[in-house]
């Protein structure tokens, strides 16, 4: 009878093999161990592609400072609540200043709408986030530039995010 703590004598190809098997398990290990991980990643990028829509076109031109659209048009004032429809338009509140950066040019039967930023100590969740507003719903209080620029509006100008 051996003795417990007795070694057996390995063949050199027994070691080669059990450095194959660990070395097996560990990789099947890291497998199985960041296969949630990839799962999750992938679902991730499905969530953030399936997210933006492009929605219908609320005008073929519009009015702007500059031909990027970036300088600001005018301010105005808010004259009562809006509530936006979709994730084109932006919700205003009574009173709250707005930067309008373009202005659409109504087609024939459709009403008028401008784009802008709402500026308020109040309400900072809206700031610097741009959309849509009926023309009807502000007031011009100070307009920046008289030169404009007419240009066609893209899709891009209705993508949703």
């Amino acid at each position: 009878m051996m003795p417990q703590n007795w070694k057996t004598c390995h063949q050199p190809w027994d070691v080669e093999f059990d450095l194959q098997k660990n070395n097996f398990l560990r990789s099947s290990l890291l497998v199985n161990m960041n296969f949630p991980l990839l799962v999750l990643f992938c679902v991730g990028l499905l969530h953030q592609t399936t997210r933006a829509v492009f929605m219908d076109k609320l005008a073929d031109n519009k009015i702007c400072g500059d031909a990027e659209c970036s300088h600001v048009l005018s301010m105005a004032t808010a004259l009562d609540d809006f509530i936006a429809p979709d994730c084109r338009f932006i919700n205003l509140k009574k009173g709250q200043m707005v930067y309008v950066y373009s202005k659409l040019v109504p087609a024939e039967g459709t009403g008028v709408f401008w784009s802008g930023s709402v500026y308020s100590e109040r309400y900072v969740d809206q700031m610097g986030i741009i959309g849509y507003f009926p023309a009807t719903v502000v007031k011009e209080t100070h307009k920046f530039t008289e030169d404009t620029v007419k240009m066609r509006t893209t899709n891009m100008d209705f993508f949703c995010d």
